[in-house]
């Protein structure tokens, strides 16, 4: 395995010290050495593990975002963003602050359907870049909150962006926001996700939103979302409804993964609108338009802390948890971690490119992932 990008990254991680020396950062991150109880891999998994591009041990990778059209793929990490070229896996350029990003500690990346790349920061709102030119939007400018975690776009090329205070969108043609607050489960937004209806989903800290431009619906773990607690793993006590201070908490509690089924990190959409969703405890959950189903690793997913799932098709989805990788045929379940050549376990981002490699983003880089 080779780690091609390490000799770019270390000039992106020396321009971000210079201008990040007092930044402060709020996350859930779970300890490195502080997993759960180590799922068994596959013994017949095909997949592997053929090249990894380190960024540094301290360093996080949050988000991942692939330009289909222009083949470029984009790492959002702690200390910047990275473009690299698909077909021949070399980085392309770096971008800090110094480029025109708000903040470097970037949560979320799209790129949209125009080819503007949108950036999700940690404190400084969105940095958008469109035709070479960048633009941050803050709360001065319409936007809820400068703390963003998720962006989806929809069918009439709006744009929607989950903070940490509410759901916006924002139309392109006039440049104005709209915000949507009181109409939530919880005001905290991780995952969003627009169906072929143009219905716009909304996973939060929480529970389960859907928006049809008319009528809100919502999903809890009452109504299904999210395994039940059969490890009786301690309950976590971060709602999302006090003081930004308690986002410190890690997933973890006195060496144990925490339980918070509600908590949602993620919510991806199959070709057939069926909707996946990544919860803090309770697994992967599964809705058909009818009813939750679950998955945990009772049932073989390699943690029951879902960060991020990335879909293949209607069947064939990725997840990544605090425990490794997984894969799901919707049949059987196969499963990689760091002794398998992951970075690290807790997989935070995940982007399947068009010849199936899988992009694999943890603490300290992005591992490729490939069929054997």
């Amino acid at each position: 395995m080779i780690s091609r990008l390490s000799p770019c990254l270390l000039l992106l991680l020396a321009l971000s010290a210079c201008s990040d020396s007092d930044k402060k950062t709020v996350s859930s991150d779970a300890p490195a050495d502080a997993t759960e109880q180590p799922t068994p891999t596959s013994k017949n998994r095909d997949f592997q593990v053929v090249e990894t591009f380190d960024v540094g041990n301290s360093v996080y990778v949050r988000s991942m975002g692939l330009d289909r059209q222009r083949g470029r793929l984009w790492i959002g990490t702690s200390v910047g963003a990275i473009e690299v070229d698909v077909a021949t896996r070399d980085m392309v350029a770096t971008y800090t602050r110094d480029h025109g990003l708000a903040n470097e500690y970037i949560f979320t990346i799209m790129a949209a359907q125009d080819g503007t790349k949108w950036f999700g920061t940690n404190g400084g709102g969105v940095s958008r870049l469109r035709d070479g030119a960048w633009q941050t939007f803050m709360p001065m400018h319409g936007l809820a909150d400068y703390w963003v975690y998720a962006f989806t776009e929809d069918h009439n090329g709006d744009v929607w962006i989950g903070t940490w205070a509410g759901l916006n969108v924002f139309h392109p043609k006039d440049g104005t926001f709209k915000t949507y607050l009181k109409e939530l489960v919880n005001e905290w937004v991780y995952g969003l996700a627009v169906d072929s209806k143009n219905q716009v989903w909304i996973g939060t800290e929480g529970g389960i939103n859907m928006f049809d431009g008319k009528t809100w619906h919502t999903w809890t773990h009452e109504n299904g979302l999210g395994a039940a607690n059969k490890d009786n793993l301690p309950v976590s006590a971060n709602t999302g409804l006090g003081t930004r201070s308690r986002h410190d908490l890690s997933v973890m509690m006195q060496g144990l993964p925490t339980y918070n089924p509600n908590y949602v990190f993620t919510v991806q959409l199959t070709p057939g609108d069926g909707v996946w969703a990544g919860t803090w405890g309770g697994g992967a959950a599964f809705f058909d338009g009818a009813n939750w189903t679950n998955y945990s690793t009772h049932d073989g997913l390699a943690g029951n802390i879902v960060y991020s799932v990335a879909v293949v098709d209607d069947t064939r989805v990725w997840f990544g948890t605090n425990n490794g990788l997984s894969y799901f045929d919707g049949k059987q379940w196969q499963s990689m971690t760091r002794d398998d050549g992951l970075l690290d376990d807790n997989v935070y981002a995940i982007s399947v490119a068009d010849d199936g490699g899988v992009w694999v983003g943890t603490r300290g880089g992005v591992a490729l992932v490939k069929h054997k």
